[in-house]
Order: C-alpha cells, then structure tokens, then sequence
C-alpha cells in the first residue's frame, strides 16, 4: 500500500492528477497556492499554469473542459469573487470534459482581507459543492467530483479551509486514470450564452440541482455515523474533526461530503433518530439555516457564533460551558507583528511617501500593504486587489470635488497585481483625467503568497522560459507620457522621482524596481551594515524606516548581522552618518 503524509492541497494536486485532469490554470492565493505548486511534478501527464487572475483562469480551465478534457483551476475565496462571472455562466451551460473549481476559504482570515463564505456561492450559482475534512478526503472527492461534474453536466466547487489545505494526513495513493477525449464536435447552442440559449440552459439547470440532491441523499460522500441517539451532529469539512473531539463518545454524526444541494432527506431521518441535534460548522449558518427552514429543529449558532475558526476547544466551552485547564508555564507571549523583511525593495519607497504629510496612497494586497503598517504608516486605504489605482482615482475625484488642494493622491500596487487587476485602473486614470501618480512597486516576483512567476518574471509555473512583459512599455501605450524608473533603495532618487512625477505635465507614472532579496535564482552578494558606536547619538532616526534588523540597545542604535541584508536604507537616514556597510 503506496501511504504518504500529504497536506490537503497536496492531496488535491495528487487526486486531480489520478482523476485524468488533463488543463489547469489558477492565480495563487494562501491558502490555495501550494496546490498549483505540486501540479509541475506532473506536467508530463498535465498542462498547469499560473493565469494573470482568477477571472482567466476559470475562463481557461472552462474552455479546457468545452474542449472535452478533465480541467482544474483554484483560487483562494476572495478569488472567487474576481472568476464570478464565467462561473455563474458556466453553471447554466454545463460542461464537456469535468470541470472542478477549488475554492479555499480562510476563516479567521489569517492571511485575508474578509472573512466570507463561500458556501454561499455554490447556493447562489447553482452549483454542486464537495467539501473533504482531511487529506485522504481531498484525494478521493476530487476524484469524484469529476465524475458527479461529468454526470450532472455542471462545473463543481471544491471547497477547502486554511485546516484543511495545511494540515497533514496520511493518505493512500492511487493509480492515474488516463480519459478518453471524444472528437471536438461544435456546440453553440450548449456553449454561446446568449439570452436566448440561456433561457433554455435555467430549466435544465433547475433539474440537475433537483437530481443532485437525490443523488446526494444516497452518495457515499455523505455518511452517518451512528453511535447513540440522545445526540446527533450535522457537520462538514474541519468542524467534523472539531465535533468529534470536542462532544461525547455516544454523539451520532451525519458527516456531509455534499453541502450544496443539501441531502435534506437524509437529514430529516438523521434528525428523527436521535433527541437533540446540533449543527456545527465555521463561520454563517449555511446549514443550520436550511435545516431550520426545511422544519427540522435544531441549534448550532446561537451557541457557536459567527466569527473566526472553531476548535474542539472553543466548542466545549460555547456548547457544553467546559472550561478548558490553564497551566500557567511562565512564558508570556511577545507581540511580534507582520513587517516587511530587512532589504525589502518597498521600503524606501514607503520611507519616503512617509515624509510627506500631504500625500495619500491608496494600496494594494502584497507585501506592501505592510507600508501602511508603524513606523512607516505610508498608506491610507487597503481595499481589494488592483483597487490600489482605482481607489486613489475615486479618491483624487473626491478632493476635486469638494475643492480640496493640499493632498497629492498616489496608487500602489506590486508587479503581479499590476498584471492581475492593474491595468484596467491604470488606463481609468488616463481615460478619465486622473489627478493620480500610479505607482507600480516591480520587485520582479509574486512576494506575498510565496514567489510565484508571473507574466513579468520571465517564467512559467512549468519552469520554462517565457516572454517577460514590460510594465512600462503597457503603461506608455496606455498613455503614460512620463515614465519614471527608479531603484527605490536610493533615497535621493526616490525623492527625485516622486518629485518628478508631480511636477510632469504629461501623464505620469512610477515604476520602483529592484529584486525581492528571496529569489532564488537571483544571487545577491551584499555586506552588511555596522553602527558606529562614536558618532552614533541616539536620535533613533533609524528606525523610522521599520526594518527588523535595526535596534536599539541603551541609547545607542545596533544593526542584527543576522538580519541585515546590506541594503543601506538605514545608512541613508541615519544624520550622523554613523551607518556604513561593511564591503565583502
């Protein structure tokens, strides 16, 4: 027996390669990445890449599928927002080859912006939804999801949690089941959405979910665990886990493998076998609501609450008021909050955007959204992914408006996101007379989710060589007379730049570029950076450029050598010139 301990993400990787998935494309986001980086290992049997967003990975992955091959794509929860579109219409067409969409929610938003449950658009778009609650799970729905997408004529959401996307578990592997790809045959009638065919495609839509729920009243994917009757658990995905550890030996589980369309009859003959049922699951009453609406009694959030992740810990004490022991080991916890890593490229930029009082910068999701963070607080919003050039053009046409004159607007965002959702806010500004600076923080990698390639990194998700776009060749197309270049690292040249840009009277726009220190590929090969301890008098002018490895011990400042990169940002503000780099 072929047994691995495999996290969920990897698992899925693994049951999308065993199910004959032939297409697959995605835009990384935690918690969803590390399944795109598994794919390559097989890219002998399967085509996977990383899309510019969401919305055209669906897109490429659903033309895959119309193509009549097994696809996949996947995005974290908040992606799924940008990909609503194709996915809303693919449910009404149905597809060729199965079609499975992995959606990854984030409860407790460890890494996220909201906090928002997906759950909600398999209901909404009409959508079979396969939830596992470990690895082995993860492995075997997603080989079934292909099959009930394929039977159902319907794309599937594939919904996993941070827990169970990180978690490991042992898991048993499996043999690939290579499909066979019928002749493309031409369908305009399934696959041209208009109005008309898509008239037709509801009704039959209607149906299928109708056929689904039947179908999962007896699927194997939904089991009951019966162990007494005084109480019974309906539950899914991680909270299974949870439930079980946290209620009594003699509790009676109904674990469900499909969440959308519920398997309402097979809860109503759960809930007439035992004397009281609970509902647990994370975040909104997805379940519970539907359950109490179909007539059958029960209670879950009015206990568990809406907010954050469950543990076994939290539903001892908010279902049964078991306070959990507290030992006392003498250990405090240190606050230590997020900060952009010593010789971070988006500092200086964010330095000196903080020197400034009458400037306001709209930012971005990356690693930059760590400037609006103290000491550097360089940012003033933080909304949605590409919404670092569209908030700052709303905002710019606010003080316009109300005839406010003392504040220069600035957009930010990084390379990827420039790729992802950039561009479109870029040309608005153009488009519409934006009194905006767009600022296009180019440190030549994904940063936040882990150093993913990118359509300006010269890369594939495949490892091979790819046309590496020019962010200011699109921006001077768009119109952007004035292109500024500018290693953020200078300080004098940052200033110069940003100075610049406000004083062009042709459209401007500023491109920081420099390298994330984290690239493997790229060999950086700096000294590192001393203190003076003579000339240093305490002013701690240093740490206002927020870098880790910059201390103060006593009145004297003191670089970390274990930390320091050699960047010299901290040299450049100090006014004593009391910081140098050592030379190698």
């Amino acid at each position: 027996m072929d047994r691995h301990l495999l996290s969920g993400n990897e698992a899925i990787a693994r049951g999308a390669y065993e199910a004959g998935v032939k297409v697959c494309s995605a835009y990384p986001g935690t918690p969803s990445t590390e399944i795109f980086e598994e794919l390559p290992q097989y890219k002998d049997a399967l085509y996977c890449e990383w899309a510019p967003n969401e919305k055209v990975a669906t897109e490429v992955a659903y033309g895959a599928s119309i193509a009549g091959v097994r696809s996949l794509c996947a995005m974290k929860h908040v992606g799924v927002n940008v990909a609503a579109d194709p996915i809303f219409t693919a449910a009404y067409n149905g597809v060729g080859g199965g079609f499975v969409i992995v959606s990854a929610d984030d409860p407790s938003m460890h890494s996220s912006q909201n906090e928002q449950d997906n759950r909600y658009y398999a209901k909404s778009a009409k959508l079979p939804m396969l939830e596992p609650s470990d690895s082995q799970e993860c492995l075997d729905f997603m080989k079934e999801a292909y099959r009930i997408s394929e039977q159902f004529d319907m794309p599937v959401l594939f919904r996993t949690t941070t827990r169970v996307a990180h978690s490991k578990s042992l898991v048993t592997l499996g043999q690939r089941e290579e499909r066979p790809v019928p002749p493309y045959a031409r369908n305009t009638r399934k696959y041209i959405a208009s109005p008309a065919n898509a008239m037709l495609n509801h009704p039959k839509l209607e149906k299928n979910m109708e056929e689904l729920e039947r179908f999962a009243c007896s699927s194997p994917l939904n089991r009951v665990e019966m162990n007494g009757t005084k109480i019974g658990v309906v539950t899914a995905s991680i909270a299974y886990q949870y439930a079980r550890d946290a209620f009594p030996a003699d509790t009676s589980f109904l674990k469900l493998g499909i969440t959308n369309p519920l398997p309402m009859e097979l809860i109503r003959d759960f809930a007439s076998k035992v004397e009281k049922l609970y509902v647990i699951e994370e975040l909104e009453d997805f379940m519970e609501a539907q359950i109490r609406a179909a007539g059958i009694p029960c209670v879950g959030k009015e206990l568990t609450g809406r907010l954050y992740e469950l543990n076994p810990q939290l539903i001892r004490q908010r279902v049964f008021g078991e306070e959990a022991p507290v030992t006392d080991v003498g250990v405090s916890a240190v606050s230590r909050p997020p900060a952009l890593c010593p010789g971070c490229p988006h500092r200086g930029f964010f330095y000196t955007m903080s020197r400034h009082k009458d400037f306001v910068v709209a930012g971005d999701i990356g690693c930059y959204t760590l400037g609006g963070s103290a000491p550097l607080s360089a940012l003033d919003s933080c909304v949605c992914m590409g919404g670092g050039f569209t908030v700052a053009m709303g905002m710019a046409k606010a003080f316009e408006m109300a005839g406010v004159t003392d504040k220069k607007v600035f957009g930010v965002m990084g390379d990827s996101t420039f790729f992802h959702s950039g561009m479109t806010g870029a040309a608005e500004i153009v488009y519409n007379k934006g009194k905006v600076i767009p600022v296009v923080l180019d440190n030549s990698i994904t940063g936040m989710t882990g150093h993913q390639d990118n359509p300006g990194s010269g890369f594939t998700l495949q490892g091979d060589m790819a046309e590496s776009l020019k962010i200011e060749e699109i921006l001077r197309a768009y119109g952007y007379e004035n292109v500024i270049i500018v290693d953020p690292q200078d300080l004098v040249a940052m200033e110069q730049a940003v100075q610049d840009a406000l004083a062009s009277q042709a459209p401007a726009a500023i491109i920081t570029r420099r390298p994330c220190l984290l690239i493997k590929r790229i060999k950086h090969d700096t000294g590192k950076c001393a203190v003076d301890p003579d000339k240093c008098i305490g002013c701690k002018r240093c740490l206002s450029v927020g870098c880790p490895a910059v201390i103060v011990e006593g009145k004297k400042a003191r670089i970390d050598r274990d930390q320091c990169v050699g960047c010299t940002v901290c040299a450049q503000v100090c006014p004593m010139g009391a910081i140098s780099r050592e030379e190698k």
